[in-house]
């Protein structure tokens, strides 16, 4: 009991910290110069980093995610980010693949004034929303399997998620919240339950749409705006997921584990259980 108790203060510890700036300073990029619209955010020096390419939510500007790329640089991860497919009919497919060019292009090439590279065996990929579906796509579609892929309150697609990560054969982590089981744009249940191995976190209290930062055209059609709490709860849990998952550090072990309930989040039980379609739709009508 009180090993248990120890790993849990621990754990907590390691949260309220990676809620915070990492130690280092950040430089921002433009992957224009490879010929792709979007940013690369990446710590000021470093050799054989961990990199990840981020999938952009429906509507949503990569601008909209600057403080989370940046934070995740300032704990020593490279992040570049695509700013494709932000009209109203989007292909998950055609952001799929530029997820991957993007992750190309931060591995292929020596990035800043020469001092920063990513190691090719570290490699992620991340999304939210559309783009966490996205995510999974590439992940399933790379030649050369990434390490870990996360999706963040990931919504559904056509075509759905759920085929590819029935075979993605990587290991992930797939962020929820409270009821999303029940709505009918969330597929985060049903992909974490097609995907073996991964990883469901329910976050406490969070508004799936509150990630993206600042007013964004979504909000117009009823998907929410910035919620700080969920941005702060997500930059630390992917963080430390991210640090495990990609980079190997064992001290942030707990956070890729499915059997440690880490804070922030709510257990995830209630949340498998199975929802049709139509009680989705029965859902939405009752508000």
């Amino acid at each position: 009991m009180v090993r248990y108790r120890h790993r849990v203060a621990s754990t907590r510890k390691l949260v309220a910290a990676l809620t915070r700036p990492g130690p280092h300073r950040v430089l921002r990029g433009d992957l224009a110069f490879a010929g792709l619209p979007g940013v690369v955010y990446t710590p000021e020096a470093g050799l054989n980093l961990p990199g990840l390419a981020f999938g952009h939510d429906w509507l949503t500007g990569v601008e909209r995610y600057s403080r989370l790329l940046e934070h995740l640089a300032s704990w020593g991860i490279v992040a570049a980010a695509p700013d494709t497919e932000r009209g109203f009919a989007p292909s998950v497919l055609n952001l799929a693949f530029d997820l991957g060019t993007a992750l190309d292009i931060a591995a292929g090439v020596r990035l800043g004034p020469g001092k920063i590279s990513v190691h090719p065996n570290k490699l992620g990929v991340v999304g939210h929303g559309f783009g966490g579906s996205a995510a999974v796509f590439a992940g399933a579609g790379m030649k050369v399997k990434p390490k870990a892929v996360a999706a963040i309150f990931p919504t559904v697609t056509s075509p759905p998620a759920e085929q590819p990560s029935a075979t993605l054969n990587v290991p992930g982590v797939v962020f929820s919240a409270a009821g999303d089981a029940k709505k009918l744009r969330s597929n985060a249940v049903e992909l974490s339950r097609a995907w073996d191995p991964s990883t469901l976190r329910i976050v406490s209290k969070a508004q799936p749409g509150g990630l993206a930062e600042g007013r964004r055209l979504a909000t117009a059609f009823g998907l929410g705006g910035p919620d700080r709490k969920t941005q702060k709860a997500i930059r630390a849990l992917l963080t430390g997921y991210l640090l495990y998952a990609l980079g190997g550090d064992k001290t942030y072990r707990d956070f890729a584990d499915p059997d440690v309930q880490l804070p922030k989040t709510d257990a995830a039980e209630q949340a498998t259980t199975p929802v049709t379609p139509e009680e989705k739709f029965v859902a939405l009508l009752k508000g």
